[in-house]
């Protein structure tokens, strides 16, 4: 079995299990990539809407770990959305985002839309888009850059102002075969 493929397992056993008892599952048998330290996201989709997404950025746990607790974070925790019950859990589609560091960017004609992702930060507050997010509303950069400040509760345009900074990752994108 893929590394890949075990992330989208392990994302689905553990929310599997929360639902149905409240209980963190715990697991053993992971490849050293997957016990590295890694930022990653977990996006929870019924069908083409979005029904939870939460994530770390920066790897401070092991790539299995982080996706275990954001599986549970998108399902029960995203403010945005009403926790996910166990009977609408067959209905979602997980995706899986691995994140690479962050690099500062310097010149916005360093990032590439659908390559790169964006993390602002600006007086105290953050925002970050996932690279697919530019790919699928068809943005270019300069509205990649304004839409990750407005995420970020700054006024579009933040980004040009020397006080805010700015971050570029990619992520390797896994999707659930549905």
């Amino acid at each position: 079995m893929s590394e890949a493929t075990r992330l989208i397992q392990l994302a689905r056993q553990t929310l599997e299990t929360y639902l149905r008892s409240r209980e963190t599952p715990n697991f053993k048998e992971l490849s050293p990539t997957l016990q590295a330290p890694c930022g990653a996201f977990v996006s929870l989709h019924n069908g083409k809407d979005l029904r939870g997404c939460i994530g770390f950025v920066e790897g401070v746990e092991p790539l299995w770990k982080v996706v275990r607790d954001v599986a549970i974070s998108a399902a029960t925790r995203d403010p945005r959305f009403d926790p996910v019950t166990l009977e609408e859990l067959s209905e979602l589609d997980i995706e899986i985002s691995v994140l690479t560091p962050l690099e500062p960017v310097a010149d916005p004609v360093e990032i590439q839309v659908g390559t790169h992702g964006l993390l602002i930060r600006s007086g105290g507050f953050s925002g970050l888009l996932l690279p697919q997010v530019a790919t699928q509303c068809g943005w270019g950069v300069e509205e990649f850059l304004d839409q990750t400040c407005v995420k970020a509760g700054l006024s579009p345009g933040a980004w040009a102002q020397p006080e805010t900074q700015i971050l570029r990752f990619c992520a390797q994108i896994i999707r659930e075969t549905p």
